[in-house]
């Protein structure tokens, strides 16, 4: 079935991965129905590269800028003032991906939550959303977020995997959860597939993470193994069948609240 005018709320479109047809991927997005995508900016580099991305084609209606935990190392007050050059900037419609990750720890945890207070704290002075980012970091992450959250106009925790009892507490904090093909994987998905039938709908949105989490159950997966956005509409049905409910309806929730949440209009950025 065709979902017409999908919002992919986390694309890392300037990854590596695209760099060979990243046109083609765009298209192919747009034919199965994602009408807007939203970019994700890693480091500073990254969030350039996509804000620079972002008026190339209508489809791509908007970047974040921030700096992922894996890189929390790189911040210090250069990248920070390059991040808020970014984040004065219209086409950037958020301030991260950030957070933590104790799973990785590819950056030390100290350089995390530093990197992740100051960028709370930037997105609070530039009124912009947060997108985070939280994997086996749950005490900290919490901590963190509750001491700027009265400050951000609002906030997402992207590529969500957690169990019940950790959603409530986000929920708690008035954040918003999307949900990535992470659903589609009955092995390592059991607590999300559980917990994801009490997002509130004005509260979840949905997302591929593309180039990354290609759903485990999707049919025909491509030769490369690569995660597009073209694949939202399969994170949908997903997400529909354990909510019960009609994947057009849930289409057009997902997509009023992605619009109000990063402040999109038809055409990109209102």
């Amino acid at each position: 079935m065709q979902y017409n005018g999908l919002i992919d709320i986390g694309v890392n479109l300037t990854h590596s991965r695209f760099a060979s047809d990243r046109t083609a991927v765009i298209e192919r997005a747009l034919a199965a129905g994602v009408q807007q995508m939203v970019l994700t900016g890693v480091n500073v580099a990254e969030s350039q590269a996509a804000a620079m991305l972002v008026g190339s084609h209508s489809a791509l209606a908007g970047a974040t800028a921030g700096i992922h935990p894996h890189h929390a190392s790189e911040w210090d007050s250069a990248s920070d003032d390059r991040l808020g050059e970014l984040l004065d900037r219209p086409e950037v419609v958020a301030a991260g991906e950030t957070g933590l990750d104790y799973f990785r720890d590819f950056a030390p945890r100290a350089a995390q939550r530093e990197a992740f207070a100051a960028q709370l704290a930037r997105a609070a002075r530039h009124g912009k959303p947060a997108f985070l980012h939280q994997r086996d970091a749950e005490a900290d992450f919490l901590a963190i977020v509750a001491e700027y959250r009265d400050a951000l106009p609002a906030a997402v925790l992207h590529c969500f995997t957690a169990d019940q009892a950790f959603l409530h507490r986000c929920l708690d904090l008035d954040l918003h959860i999307g949900i990535t093909g992470w659903v589609c994987d009955e092995r390592r998905g059991g607590a999300l597939r559980a917990s994801v039938v009490d997002i509130p709908d004005n509260r979840l949105m949905i997302e591929t993470d593309a180039p990354f989490l290609l759903p485990r159950d999707l049919p025909d997966k491509p030769a490369n193994r690569r995660n597009e956005p073209a694949f939202l509409p399969h994170v949908l049905e997903a997400v529909a069948t354990l909510r019960q409910a009609d994947p057009a309806v849930l289409a057009e929730r997902t997509t009023t609240t992605s619009r109000a949440f990063f402040g999109l209009c038809d055409s990109g950025v209102g």
